[in-house]
């Protein structure tokens, strides 16, 4: 789809994304390439990485890779340094590594639990901290001007309770308040704007495809208010406005970007039937208040 943004919005800015060869990441990388960012893509698999970087480069797209794991502090520093070497400078920090797994807490081991906590929350401070010194306004590279900007690849399981996610919803809970946390901190005392965004189901992402059946991606979908998939793009375009200054005064939100799923609840009484109700109650109501005698004060 055409974007809303103009193509130059990002230009001159350098962007890194983890988790950015594959999904909802590597859309990101695509749509900052296009609108004027300089890229760079950090993942655990190579092969991934270097196909993803070879389709950006061939659109035109100056964009480079670095292996590393977020889970590892030395990887974080060594990918962060890499990235300002390369290009001289951070401006964008977008935490989009993630892991997730469908199972029972009776089936999830603790160490289980830790991992997938260590990529998604740990993982994203690590990231933060590893790209603080670059990223505060007069930080490396920087100059005078304002600070940069971090990203949260965040989700909407723990706003009420998703089943078998007990891991996830909790790694995304502690994703939502890091994100809070560093908008009052380093929003005060480095100008660095930090926001989150919680995608929705989106479809063609390993998200869905891993996380659920035929039958139950049917079901979500009845379920989506707008009775559509998210798409990649959808969840781009977001980070598009929350990076440049089209959201230069947006801080410390996660935008919600799922067609109001997590917002629906079965209707129950179909809407007819609710007309009905409703017009029952109210003759009552009056049948009922007229059979009252006139009371004096």
């Amino acid at each position: 789809m055409e974007s809303p943004f103009k193509t130059d919005i990002l230009q001159g800015k350098v962007a890194l994304v983890t988790g950015g060869g594959s999904g909802i990441g590597f859309e990101i990388s695509r749509q900052f390439g296009k609108h004027g960012a300089a890229v760079a893509i950090m993942g655990r698999r190579r092969q991934v990485l270097e196909a993803a970087v070879h389709v950006l480069n061939s659109q035109g797209i100056h964009a480079i890779y670095f292996e590393g794991d977020v889970r590892k502090h030395e990887d974080a520093a060594r990918v962060v340094q890499s990235t300002v070497k390369h290009f001289g400078r951070l401006d964008i920090l977008v935490n989009a590594a993630a892991g997730n797994f469908l199972t029972s807490p009776e089936d999830l081991s603790p160490n289980g639990f830790k991992t997938v906590l260590d990529i998604d929350s740990v993982g994203t401070y690590t990231m933060c901290f590893e790209a603080l010194k670059y990223l505060k306004k007069g930080g490396e590279g920087k100059g005078p001007s304002a600070g940069g900007v971090i990203l949260n690849i965040s989700a909407t399981l723990h706003y009420t309770a998703t089943w078998y996610q007990i891991h996830s919803s909790a790694a995304k809970a502690a994703v939502d308040s890091i994100t809070r946390s560093l908008a009052l901190e380093w929003g005060t005392d480095y100008e660095i704007r930090v926001n989150g965004i919680a995608p929705g189901p989106i479809q063609n992402t390993l998200g869905v495809e891993k996380l659920s059946t035929e039958e139950t991606r049917r079901n979500i979908l009845k379920d989506i208010p707008i009775f559509r998939w998210g798409e990649k793009w959808d969840i781009a375009m977001a980070a598009l406005y929350l990076a440049s200054d089209a959201g230069k005064f947006v801080n410390g939100a996660t935008i919600v970007v799922d067609g109001g799923i997590w917002l629906c609840r079965p209707r129950g009484i179909p809407k007819e039937e609710v007309k009905l109700i409703s017009r029952s109650v109210e003759k009552n109501s009056r049948e009922s208040s007229a059979a009252l005698p006139n009371s004096k004060l």
